[in-house]
């Protein structure tokens, strides 16, 4: 099944539940997203450049490809668990050793 590309740049989703949503690919660039509850969210190579993600939970969200660049998030610098972000604000699957 092939899916069109979900574009909602500027929207305001803050607070929204957003849990278990296919948002994989899609346009989220400036997207208001403050405090919205994405886990377990498909959030992979979604164009979140410019979003705010600030008390956002991203908890067992997948970020694989995500572009960041520009994105707003309280305590950003603070780890997510089991992502690491590249210089360029692409997040990837960090790897875990034993």
């Amino acid at each position: 099944m092939i899916y069109p590309t979900l574009t909602i740049r500027r929207a305001d989703l803050s607070g929204a539940d957003l849990r278990w949503a296919y948002l994989s690919g899609a346009d989220l660039r400036g997207a208001d997203l403050r405090g919205a509850d994405l886990r377990w969210a498909d959030l992979s190579g979604a164009d979140l450049s410019g979003a705010d993600l600030s008390w956002a939970d991203l908890r067992w969200a997948d970020l694989s490809g995500a572009d960041l660049r520009g994105a707003y998030r309280y305590s950003f610098d603070a780890p997510v668990e089991g992502w690491t972000r590249s210089s360029d604000g692409v997040l990837a699957r960090a790897e875990v050793s034993p």
